[in-house]
């Protein structure tokens, strides 16, 4: 059986879709006046290091979220997901992605 490391993985395209759907729905849940539960079944860590070696052995983040994180010109569906990101490199050096806990 193959054993699967998201930290190999973390920031890939896959991520950038799925966290930005996640952070659209989030944001749309919290438009109405009942609350809601959330519960993400495929969550992974909080929080993911970008240069660590699993991060760096495949590079994978540099295909997704580093190519986007700091454009100016996004759609504006992006905008919520994008934050979260900046938020947690305020240095400006992409150097952690946030996982789903941390986003939602």
């Amino acid at each position: 059986m193959l054993s699967y490391r998201h930290s190999f993985h973390a920031g890939n395209h896959a991520d950038v879709l799925k966290h930005t759907v996640q952070s659209l729905i989030i944001e749309s849940l919290k438009e109405k006046d009942k609350p809601f539960l959330y519960l993400d079944t495929h969550a992974g860590a909080g929080r993911y290091q970008l240069g660590s070696e699993h991060a760096e052995r495949t590079g994978e983040y540099l295909e997704g979220i580093a190519r986007i994180w700091q454009q100016d010109d996004l759609p504006a569906e992006l905008e919520a997901y994008i934050n979260v990101v900046k938020h947690f490199n305020r240095s400006g050096q992409l150097r952690y992605y946030p996982g789903s806990p941390l986003i939602a």
